[in-house]
C-alpha cells in the first residue's frame, strides 16, 4: 500500500515540476525574455508528457482501489482529453500573446489542484506507515 502512495507522490511532483515549468516559459514570454516561438514550442513539448502523467496518476487510483483519490483525479483527466480532442491542448505561436492570461489562469488551477493531490497523497502515504507499523 505504501507503494502506491509513494508512486502517486512522486508522479504528482513529476506533474507539478512540468506545470510549474509552463508557467515560467509563460512569464518569460510576458516579460520579453524569450520570443513567443521559443515560449510555444517548450510548452508543447511537455503538454503531452503531462497529460500521460496525469492519466497514468488516475489510472494507479483505479487500479489500486482508491477511488476517492480517483473520482478527485478524474475531471483533470478528462479536461485534458477534451482539450485534446478539441485541438487546443497546443499553445498557438501566433496566438499566444492573446491566450496569456487564459493560459496562465488555465495552469494556474492546475497546479491548484495538483499541490492538493500532493498533500493528500503524502497523507495516506504517512497514513498507510502508520497503520502498517500497528499491524
Amino acid at each position: 500500500m505504501v507503494f502506491v502512495w509513494l508512486t502517486a507522490f512522486f508522479l504528482v511532483v513529476a506533474l507539478i515540476v512540468l506545470v510549474i515549468y509552463q508557467l515560467m516559459c509563460l512569464a518569460d514570454l510576458e516579460f520579453d525574455y524569450i520570443n513567443p516561438f521559443d515560449s510555444s514550442s517548450r510548452i508543447n513539448k511537455v503538454v503531452m508528457p503531462e497529460f500521460v502523467l496525469q492519466a497514468l496518476l488516475s489510472a494507479l487510483f483505479l487500479l489500486s482501489g482508491h477511488w476517492a483519490m480517483f473520482l478527485l483525479s478524474v475531471p483533470m483527466v478528462y479536461y485534458n482529453y477534451t482539450l485534446y480532442q478539441r485541438r487546443q491542448h497546443l499553445v498557438d505561436v501566433t496566438e499566444i500573446f492573446n491566450q496569456l492570461g487564459r493560459e496562465k489562469k488555465r495552469r494556474l488551477f492546475k497546479i491548484v489542484s495538483l499541490i492538493v493531490f500532493l498533500f493528500l497523497s503524502l497523507f495516506w502515504m504517512i497514513w498507510s506507515v502508520l497503520s502498517e507499523e500497528d499491524e
